[in-house]
């Protein structure tokens, strides 16, 4: 069953345009009011093409994934829901993506997941029963009309447009050519990256290992509000290396905050010369993502708003409405 062509989604149009592209990052809320995470996205509006909802980033609990997407979405706000496989099994998994395609989400981030020990319930068990590339197959055969064990889905197939991560920064580079076009081969339609400090890593990952894979990639920007924060990453996050240089400019300025959207800004103009996009992150501060952009000469997109009604779902069934709360 193929979708029509206006039911494409503003991210999957603008990737299929060769646009420049641009995602931001935004957390599910830690409780059961989501006012200040639709706040946050609402502030993007017009300025990226889609944003990320991460599912239980570096294992700290939060808002369902699935829950947050669906509660942006029908705020208009168009979501690239995360999901990764740390936390279910591959039926868990499974029926999750079924029910997104339901509720009409169509962008997919999949992921292997942060250990269980880097977070804030360490004593919880670890499922991983798939990894990403794994998950990125099982996609496909959904998309296919399959589910895992080649069983046909009686109730249609799903259309989902899926992307997955890479860290052009990894130690090791032919595990970072391994894993880069595994994930092309098991269906990957875009890639976004780990946080990136070292551009000259990015230039040669695009020139040696991406160039002519047909994929956008959107390089990881994070908003780093002072030393302290950086060198709290760079203790906290696995695979994040930023530079004592960074610090160091961090540490001397009057202001960190505002030094801080001022080296993302750089960074963002840096990657506009090497790749296809950018993807921002600015946990607690997405407030500033607009000025980040402004900065760097970034305009804002399209003011189209992203429709909901069944024109532009084409084939797929209702949305699905739910309540949620205001402030």
């Amino acid at each position: 069953m193929k979708q029509p062509q206006n039911s494409l989604s503003r991210f999957r149009q603008a990737v299929r345009d060769g646009e420049f592209l641009m995602t931001a990052e935004v957390m599910p809320p830690k409780g059961g009011n989501a006012a200040h995470m639709i706040t946050m996205a609402n502030g993007l509006k017009n300025r990226v093409h889609a944003v990320n909802v991460t599912d239980g980033s570096r294992a700290v609990l939060r808002m369902s994934s699935l829950a947050a997407s669906t509660i942006l979405l029908q705020q208009g706000i168009e979501p690239i829901y995360q999901i990764a496989c740390r936390d279910r099994n591959s039926i868990g998994l499974q029926g999750d993506l079924l029910g997104a395609n339901a509720l009409g989400i169509q962008n997919v981030l999949a992921l292997t997941g942060d250990p269980v020990k880097a977070g804030d319930h360490p004593q919880a068990k670890s499922v991983f029963d798939m990894e990403s590339v794994r998950l990125l197959k099982a996609i496909a055969k959904l998309n296919q009309g399959f589910d895992l064990n080649d069983k046909p889905l009686t109730d249609s197939p799903t259309d989902l447009f899926v992307g997955a991560a890479v860290d052009p920064q990894s130690k090791s580079w032919s595990g970072l050519k391994s894993r880069f076009e595994k994930k092309l081969a098991a269906g990957a339609e875009f890639f976004q990256s780990q946080l990136v400090c070292d551009f000259d890593k990015l230039d040669k990952f695009m020139n040696e290992i991406a160039q002519g894979c047909g994929k956008p990639i959107l390089v990881g920007i994070f908003l780093l509000k002072s030393a302290k924060n950086a060198e709290f990453i760079n203790r906290c996050v696995p695979g994040v290396d930023i530079p004592q240089h960074i610090i160091d400019r961090l540490a001397k300025a009057k202001d960190p905050l505002r030094e801080g959207v001022a080296i993302a800004a750089e960074q963002v103009q840096m990657a506009r010369s090497l790749c296809q996009g950018v993807h921002l992150m600015a946990v607690k501060r997405e407030d500033l993502i607009p000025e980040i952009l402004d900065l760097a000469g970034i305009p804002p997109i399209s003011s189209e708003p992203l429709s909901m009604d069944s024109e532009t779902l084409g084939d797929r069934p209702p949305v699905v409405r739910i309540s949620t709360p205001t402030t």
